[in-house]
């Protein structure tokens, strides 16, 4: 028995493995370059040190003393703080998944367009005089609705769609690795977006940015988006073969490869795409950023071995269809998954007093009357964006801040509640890194200044610009869901406090 354990026990290559996929993200790589060029490559490793790498070894110290609890972070928060901290941080955690939600079922329309055409179209498609962001919304809400009713019937088939988007995309990244070296080779070393010197990695060929150091600083919220998802690897731990020290390990290894990758990805678009030319023109977007770039890396293939226009243009159609269908694909099942996955976990891990009414029920295993909270918050939201005047360009702007600044600033809730973890000696800890309480005092600060501050500067930054839109939609979602947490949990208290008082006066 024992020899069986250790052989489904994860190695240090494995484990690595299991990290990668569980945070690298193909679609931030020509995101951070139509953003930032080169000069993204130095904040992908600040935030690996000063967050990636910290905030993981956290995660992993929390995994392994509360392996038995199903409550996932709402465990670990409320075991070291106290149950409302727990819950609005939670609470915070899921609904950063609704603003996800928000901004992919409208996006998702632009590899439909991509998969079908070749190319983004969706600024020129109409539906009932409706032009543009107006059309992705519609769009958008009818997609969260068959999602939502179609999941509510606990269908397991939605599985393979994950699994093939999810091969898909591995193999983008092969493609864009094989077919930037091909590039590089055909052109005689020759790159499309040329490096003089240290200059290029410190400014930005964008202009939007350039000399803007708030602007440089909120990027860090998109490089801490591209690390995100290290919350899941805390349930590893125990099954990490000689933990103490193959995690650690892991989790440097991990944020090694993790930065190389992105950072080498970056530069790897810029031996076939030139920023001013192919980046900065008209109707690019956060949108369809990636499309354009791997379009764009057909057709260099092509032209790079003497093929004609017309062929390289084709190949450039070609890649875009795959990119478009792989990305629909992997979207699709991602979206199945998180319709229902962290939403179970909130209630299971929280009071059932908390959910009034049937909405902390579950049938087949699923919250199916919670979903349609979510779902009617998504459709709402998605309503408001698209019908509030903006250009494509702003719309998907607003998509992409909000969600960045969602899905990062639970994390602050997460690493706030280490340090409580720490002092509490009843909690058994059998995997411990930080050593000392102030050790994990010192990281604990260096990961909440890092996520606050990015989070602030990317809010800030579209304001001082003029685009209050932006900034509003990104505060609003936070906002709005730890008020709607603060306010639940305040009446569960009292209601949880009156029944006490009843029970007192029978006793």
């Amino acid at each position: 028995m024992s020899n069986t354990n250790i052989t489904k026990k994860l190695t240090l290559v494995s484990l690595v493995l299991m990290i990668f996929t569980s945070v690298y993200g193909f679609n931030n790589i020509p995101r951070s370059f139509y953003k930032m060029g080169y000069a993204a490559i130095p904040w992908y490793i600040f935030s690996a040190i000063t967050f990636f790498v910290p905030f993981a070894l956290m995660v992993a110290e929390f995994g392994s003393a509360f392996k038995e609890e199903k409550g996932g972070i709402y465990s670990w928060m409320e075991k070291s703080i106290g149950p409302k901290f727990a819950f609005i941080g939670t609470f915070m955690w899921y609904f950063s998944y609704v603003t996800w939600m928000v901004n992919v079922a409208s996006g998702m329309w632009v590899p439909v367009s991509n998969a079908i055409f070749g190319q983004d179209t969706t600024q020129n498609w109409t539906l009932f005089n409706l032009r543009g962001p107006q059309v992705l919304g519609v769009l958008g809400i009818v997609w969260i609705l068959i999602v939502t009713y179609t999941s509510t019937k606990g269908l397991d088939k939605i599985k393979k769609v994950t699994s093939l988007g999810g091969t898909a995309v591995l193999l983008l990244n092969v493609f864009l690795w094989v077919g930037a070296i091909a590039v590089l080779i055909g052109n005689h070393g020759h790159l499309a977006q040329p490096i003089t010197g240290l200059h290029s990695f410190t400014q930005t060929p964008n202009p939007k940015y350039a000399g803007d150091i708030i602007a440089s600083l909120a990027f860090v919220v998109y490089a801490l988006f591209a690390f995100g998802g290290i919350e899941t690897v805390g349930g590893l731990v125990d099954v990490t073969e000689n933990p103490e020290k193959t995690f650690p390990k892991g989790i440097l290894f991990s944020a090694a490869i993790i930065s190389v990758g992105y950072s080498l990805g970056i530069l790897l678009i810029g031996i076939f795409t030139n920023w001013a030319s192919v980046m900065g023109i008209a109707n690019v977007n956060l949108g369809n950023a990636s499309y354009i770039v791997m379009a764009n890396l057909g057709y260099s293939i092509g032209t790079a071995f003497g093929a004609s226009h017309a062929t390289a243009t084709a190949l450039g159609f070609g890649v875009a269809r795959y990119i478009g269908l792989s990305m629909f694909l992997a979207l699709s099942g991602a979206f199945f998954t998180l319709m229902f996955s962290p939403l179970k976990q909130m209630i299971e891990g929280t009071p059932k007093r908390l959910w009034p009414g049937k909405v902390g029920e579950t049938k087949n295993g699923l919250p199916v009357t919670a979903m349609w909270i979510p779902t009617a918050i998504v459709c709402v939201m998605i309503a408001l964006i698209a019908f509030g005047g903006s250009t494509m360009a702003a719309f998907f702007n607003i998509l992409v801040s909000m969600t960045n600044v969602a899905l990062t600033i639970p994390y602050v809730f997460i690493a706030l509640a280490f340090p409580y973890f720490k002092k509490k000696v009843e909690i058994n800890k059998p995997f411990i890194v930080y050593k000392t309480q102030l050790s994990a005092n010192f990281w604990t600060w260096i990961v909440v200044l890092t996520v606050g501050l990015a989070n602030f500067f990317s809010i800030v930054q579209p304001a001082l610009e003029g685009d209050i839109q932006t900034t509003i939609w990104s505060v609003a979602g936070p906002v709005i869901f730890s008020g709607a947490a603060w306010l639940m949990y305040s009446k569960y208290e009292k209601i949880h406090d009156k029944e006490k008082q009843k029970q007192k006066k029978i006793s």
